[in-house]
């Protein structure tokens, strides 16, 4: 079995996907490891959900968000090398988070106050997702305005209605509690 450390690290700096290295403060490191950070709350929310249409909506969202990460963590110059082994990040991604957000809204109604996270487990590792993918977006804004992601890229709108459908999905699986647990 290989061994897990290689040192390479060792000097603050990592490899990029496909080619190239960066410190370890890069923006891009900063910003898909922003997104690897809300996709390990998203497990902390998916095994602590007992509703199995949160959980297969997590789980979709986990290996998506895995993409958007190995997205960002590929220098646009060995893009093509990207695409020999992930589909980037869709247009039609985009769309499918928002009918899940139209779905799941049809379904309850929203507190008509503001809800601090905390109604259950599920719902606040949920919401700490979603923070963490705000911060992740901040951290994608600098990098477009750094001219370090394609043109093309979607990451941008997609980390954004993600994290949208995360708020969404945080009252969806706290829709039965009371609401007073919620204030």
């Amino acid at each position: 079995m290989p061994k897990v450390y290689t040192r390479y690290g060792d000097s603050g700096e990592t490899s990029l996907l496909y080619g190239g290295r960066v410190k370890k403060n890069d923006l891009r490191t900063e910003a898909y490891g922003t997104i690897d950070e809300a996709v390990s709350a998203l497990g902390m929310a998916r095994i602590s959900s007992t509703d199995p249409h949160v959980k297969e909506i997590i789980l979709n969202l986990q290996k998506d968000l895995f993409t958007a990460g190995a997205e960002l963590a590929t220098d646009k110059d060995h893009f093509n090398k990207f695409l020999k082994h992930f589909t980037p990040i869709t247009e039609d991604m985009i769309k499918s988070a928002e009918e899940t957000i139209d779905e799941l809204q049809s379904e309850f109604e929203l507190p008509p106050f503001f809800v601090l996270p905390g109604g259950s487990s599920a719902s606040s590792a949920i919401d700490l997702s979603r923070s963490i993918l705000r911060r992740a977006e901040r951290w994608i804004v600098s990098l477009d305005e750094g001219n370090l992601i394609r043109e093309e890229s979607v990451v941008l709108p997609y980390i954004n209605r993600v994290a949208d459908l995360l708020f969404i999905l945080a009252r969806y699986e706290d829709r039965k509690l009371e609401n007073d647990l919620l204030k």
